[in-house]
């Protein structure tokens, strides 16, 4: 048998362990996750809206006045992104005009939120927006239809109070709605802009409420047929002015207000889970996200 001199036999070891340490090196360079970058194209993204896109009542809350809470459906899309910067504006109460004005609360003349386009510049890649509803009148809808429910349950009062108004009011809308993506458009030209609507609120199912929540059996189509015809407009000028519509009406039909209290992912006139009257709880936030994230081709957390 051949001996193998001691110093040889070190320098072997040696040379042996240092091939180890390097390949685990490597290995562990290639193994290591990285950390997470940026969807490619979201790297400035502003969130713009109401307290629908704010998740009002949803916790936890923060921007005082403007009821936002974290778990609203832009900081859901930006958790999946995850932009360089999120710029959220969305602030409860917002009309079309809050965009381009200081929003102004109506106890004591303050302003509760900055003219909320502001926050848009040359450098954003990504918008959402979610806007309307307020200036169409939602409050007011729900408030006339529940009132007059009471004293005729199975007619169509609130049908019969606002006759065609509310139609006048979303034809009156759509070049507001026009001229608010122009303006975007304008401030930031190489941004997606995505126009997003609001979930389902009430049964396919006429009769879905009767004994729940105070809307006349009769009213439940003519609000139903309002929030479609308010839909099609939205689409109507998000494919005029080159921004993306994201429907989040029909993802969300089967959680509205007429549902279990489990099932909702819009609560009623008393909720019982946290969020404002006949407003998206935190499920239903999730559900709009899940929407924005489709039409951007990505998944939606689980």
């Amino acid at each position: 048998m051949r001996f193998t001199p001691a110093r040889t036999r070190l320098r072997r070891a040696a040379k042996a362990v240092l091939i180890g340490i390097a390949a685990t090196v490597f290995v562990g360079a290639v193994l290591t996750p990285t950390p997470a970058a940026a969807r490619p194209g979201t790297d400035v993204y502003v969130a713009l809206g109401d307290s629908y896109a704010a998740a009002s009542g949803v916790l936890n809350q923060s921007a005082g006045l403007c009821t936002r809470s974290d778990r609203n459906y832009p900081s859901v899309v930006a958790a999946a992104l995850r932009p360089v910067t999120m710029r959220d504006m969305t602030c409860g109460g917002a009309v079309l005009k809050d965009l381009t004005e200081p929003q102004i609360s109506q106890i004591g003349g303050i302003v509760i939120n900055t003219p909320q386009i502001d926050a848009i510049g040359s450098d954003t890649t990504l918008v959402t927006l979610t806007i309307g509803g307020n200036d169409l009148g939602f409050a007011d809808i729900v408030g006339r239809c529940a009132a007059l429910s009471v004293h005729d349950m199975y007619g169509a009062p609130c049908a019969a109070s606002f006759g065609s108004d509310l139609a006048e009011r979303t034809v009156q809308l759509a070049p507001r709605v026009a001229d608010t993506l122009r303006a975007i458009k304008t401030r930031a030209p190489g941004a997606q802009v995505l126009l997003v609507g609001y979930p389902a609120t009430l049964p396919d199912d006429d009769a879905g409420c009767l004994g729940d929540q105070l809307i006349a059996v009769g009213d439940v189509a003519f609000v139903r047929s309002t929030m479609y015809d308010f839909a099609a407009m939205l689409a109507a000028q998000a494919a005029a002015n080159g921004a993306t519509y994201v429907d989040t009406y029909t993802p969300t039909i089967g959680h509205g207000i007429c549902e279990p209290p489990a099932e909702r992912w819009v609560e009623g006139l008393i909720p019982f889970q946290p969020a404002a009257p006949v407003h998206p709880n935190a499920a239903g936030e999730r559900a709009m996200a899940a929407a924005v994230l489709t039409a951007l081709g990505e998944v939606a957390p689980a």
